[in-house]
């Protein structure tokens, strides 16, 4: 018999994951398989300008923020990824694109730096796939 808790969190993660595909236009972005040790995330292949950036999906009753971000966190240390992002169920709503985002202020600050053209920053252009 298989779990619904796993079965409902699959799903969420399946739902975010399919959003995000879509609307940045990357077939790449896709749920990740649970690896176990090392976990690097629930959705794979999310990219700002050739940095990954680590999305863990979230589907509960009640929000543990706090240790949902810690999550995000080790998560995103582990892929080697600029940040770590939790995306949550926002009760009534099912599309993907009206759940929420949960980051710490200095991840936004990370992304927003990195949005900005890297020479007004002074950084090169990363190598490898956007």
């Amino acid at each position: 018999m298989a779990n619904p808790s796993k079965a409902k969190g699959s799903a969420f993660a399946r739902l975010i994951a399919n959003y995000l595909a879509e609307a940045l236009g990357d077939d790449r972005i896709d749920r990740r398989v649970e690896t176990g040790g090392k976990d690097k995330g629930d959705i794979g292949a999310v990219r700002l300008r050739g940095h990954r950036i680590v999305i863990e999906a979230k589907n509960h009753a009640r929000m543990e923020i706090g240790q949902w971000l810690k999550e995000a966190v080790v998560e995103a240390q582990n892929d080697s990824a600029l940040v770590g992002i939790v995306v949550h169920k926002r009760r009534g709503f099912g599309r993907g694109g009206d759940q929420y985002a949960t980051m710490r202020l200095s991840d936004l600050v990370a992304i927003l730096s990195v949005s900005e053209a890297p020479s007004k920053l002074g950084l090169a252009e990363p190598k490898g796939q956007p």
